[in-house]
């Protein structure tokens, strides 16, 4: 008996890879720019301008905000040696996988009343693009090539890199640059600074995985970099990729309009993600290397932006890199694609250590995103504002739930220090103060308000007709929503047509009204998360999910790099319970080349494993290489393939496996997120075999 069901890999970095800026939303081909963006057309039929409320509040802000303070810009040109004449990059599949042009109508001098002014002035400078020297003679950067920055550090002999962005094809193109510019050198070392795919996904691009084996070349990461790269979004990683459209805003055209900037950089490269295991890693709190007469102390920054991640420190240049953990921007202690949440207490004593150790006589502060800084007062200025950012954002928030204020009260109340306001480094691009000081009482609290009445509520589609019928149906609430809206009561508008959307999932007009006011408030919005999930729900609500691209298969890369027994783990979240209900069995898995063994036992509708046990008698034995039961995880081959061509043996009774196989649940990519707005053609995808694994969530940057 062949058992062939159909399931679809997902990945949230590949949701952007595959897809693009709107590629799934034209049905496969690449819409990256909006050709009307500098005309001030909107690329949607049904979008609309800005409001009068929203431009009298764009206009309150260029006059508040601290425009005059222009360092960064300074910063961000400091030292740019050359610009590539291209601006696309070309993936290995024939797609675009960067295309640094899309957002040139962001350079033509206009100030766009639908987008925040502070995000504006991030957007353009995140559109460096090029080479530039860091440190002169030592150190340089290839900007604007990727999501991240990749950092060149010139050793006696070769190149030492940091962080190799995303896509094979795009660290390529930055290492050829590189060489072209400065000179050939070979690459003599390559660090990940730590486990988000922007940082390691394009290490196939520099260097080659022949040398990393034999010892020539070594990769250095921080301790469960592997585990934590692989791992830390497996479970949740189909509902995490379906997130990641509104957070990634990978539905949106780029636009004023629409995408505009991803605060970090300015999207993500749609090449070949790859990943080779590191061969040193740092265990210690702070650990010296030298490689090739370059001089290393590595700072171990667990819990702060990836649960793995380290800062670095030159001590004979006096230049600091800060990985993620400082950049141009206060990031996300919780990731709107979801990801556990960060500790921002952690996350300020980890900039603090480095300041006392480091910025002392730093004369240099570059990262793997943003723009270096210069200047040791220069460096602990943006050091204490991160540092003390990230501690009031804990304490304060800590400090009103003493007080009494709860998870879903806390966004309207908690406010940075004028002091912080008025410092850029303190701006939340990536992250934002609503959503992150809500993450702050999630994190100690949980998501509980302590009303009993929103212990057990009702499901949102439940509850709302009850709203509708209090409230005297739909054209009554249509009206009031209308005059919200047309007060610019944007907020209170969506409190009750949300209600009506969810209770008429077919209502267009309600879904349209809605729509236009996520508009208005993504257009207001200074961190591009929350702009781009008010503009996703909107484009969402007025046309529905389209169908299309289906997402890509995972790589080879990741599937080598994930565990046994995290693929059983996911495969028991796959089950559909009620479908094994009353059915038993315990089985052997052994893999000889690599001399693993598990049980794995299905009972009370639930599948678990334990590595290194066998039992006696069981109800069958899976006898597999390691090596080939990765060609199942990546669908590339059924059991029944490997079976028949005697590279697997199946013994003992095969009814309860065939059972349980049989039971295994294809996650839906591109499920319903907003009522009424499911596709009416669903994303097909070709039939693989049921124990194909989907490739780990991994959060460029996120």
């Amino acid at each position: 008996m062949k058992i062939r069901i159909a399931f679809t890999l997902v990945l949230t970095i590949v949701f952007i890879v595959v897809i693009g800026s709107t590629a799934f939303a034209s049905g496969g081909g690449t819409v990256l720019s909006d050709p009307g963006a500098m005309q001030g057309k909107h690329f949607d039929p049904k979008g609309k301008m800005p409001s009068k409320f929203t431009i009298e509040l764009q206009n309150g802000l260029r006059k508040t905000l601290p425009f005059e303070d222009k360092r960064d810009f300074e910063e961000a040109k400091k030292g740019f040696i050359a610009a590539p004449p291209y601006k696309k990059i070309m993936a290995e599949a024939g797609n675009v996988a960067w295309d640094m042009g899309s957002y040139e109508w962001l350079l033509g001098g206009k100030d766009f009343d639908s987008i925040h002014p502070s995000l504006q002035r991030q957007a353009i400078l995140n559109m460096a693009y090029g080479l530039y020297e860091v440190l002169p003679g030592k150190i340089y950067q290839v900007r604007g090539f990727d999501l991240a920055n990749i950092s060149f550090i010139k050793g006696d002999t070769g190149w030492i890199i940091f962080d190799p962005l995303t896509a094979k094809e795009t660290a390529k193109a930055a290492l050829d640059f590189v060489n072209e510019k400065l000179g050939k050198r070979p690459v003599v070392a390559v660090v990940y600074s730590h486990s988000h795919a922007d940082h390691y996904g394009g290490v196939r691009g520099v260097v080659d995985e022949a040398d990393v084996k034999s010892g020539k070349v070594p990769i250095i990461a921080p301790v469960k970099f592997m585990e934590y790269a692989i791992a830390e979004n497996v479970y949740a990683g189909n509902a995490m990729g379906r997130r990641l459209f509104f957070q990634y805003g990978v539905l949106l055209p780029r636009s004023p309009f629409g995408h505009v900037d991803q605060s970090i950089g300015k999207n993500t490269a749609a090449g070949n993600l790859g990943l080779i295991e590191p061969t040193r890693y740092i265990t210690k709190d702070f650990e010296e290397l030298t490689i090739d007469g370059i001089r290393m102390e590595f700072q171990n920054t667990p819990g702060t932006e990836a649960p793995a991640e380290m800062n670095t420190y030159f001590p004979q240049f006096k230049v600091f890199w800060a990985a993620e953990n400082i950049c141009g921007t206060i990031h996300n202690i919780y990731t709107l694609r979801g990801a556990m949440i960060r500790d921002a207490m952690a996350w300020s004593k980890h900039i603090n250590n480095a300041l006392y150790r480091y910025g002392q006589e730093a004369v240099v502060m570059f990262a793997s995103h943003s723009w270096p800084r210069f200047g040791n007062d220069r460096i602990q200025e943006v050091m204490r504002t991160q540092r003390d950012a990230y501690a009031h954002l804990n304490n304060e928030v800590l400090h009103q739930a003493n007080n009494g204020v709860t998870i879903n009260e806390i966004h309207n109340v908690y406010k940075l220090p004028k002091s912080l306001q008025e410092r850029w480094a303190a701006h939340s691009y990536h992250g934002s103060e609503e959503h992150n000081s809500r993450a702050v009482i999630n994190r100690y609290l949980g998501y509980w308000d302590a009303n009993p009445a929103t212990l057990i509520p009702l499901s949102p589609r439940d509850s709302a007709s009850l709203y509708v019928d209090m409230m005297g149906g739909s054209k009554k609430i249509m009206a009031a929503g209308k005059k919200l809206a047309s007060q610019g009561k944007y907020r209170e508008a969506v409190e009750i047509l949300n209600k009506l959307v969810f209770a008429e999932p077919k209502n267009q007009s309600a879904k349209d009204l809605l729509a236009d006011v996520y508009e208005q408030i993504g257009y207001q919005k200074e961190s591009p998360s929350l702009r781009n999930s008010f503009l996703a729900a909107a484009y969402e609500l007025r046309h529905g999910i389209p169908s299309g691209v289906p997402p890509k298969g995972a790589g080879p890369d990741s599937i080598r790099g994930m565990s046994t027994d995290l693929w059983l783990d996911f495969l028991a979240i796959r089950l559909d319970s009620k479908k094994v209900e009353g059915v038993k069995y315990v089985s052997n898995l052994i893999t000889p080349d690599n001399g693993e063994k598990f049980v794995v036992e299905l009972s009370n509708s639930v599948l678990t494993n334990i590595k290194g046990q066998q039992v006696k008698n069981p109800d069958f034995t899976i006898t597999v290489n390691r090596s080939d039961l990765e060609t199942v995880m990546g669908g590339k081959a059924t059991f029944d393939d490997l079976i028949k061509t005697g590279k697997a043996k199946l013994e003992g009774n095969r009814k309860p496996f065939d059972q349980f196989r049989g039971a295994l649940v294809e996650f839906d990519p591109v499920f319903e997120l907003l009522p009424g707005t499911k596709p009416s053609k669903p994303v097909t995808a070709p039939a693989k075999d049921p124990f194909e694994q989907p490739e780990p969530a991994s959060s460029a940057g996120g």
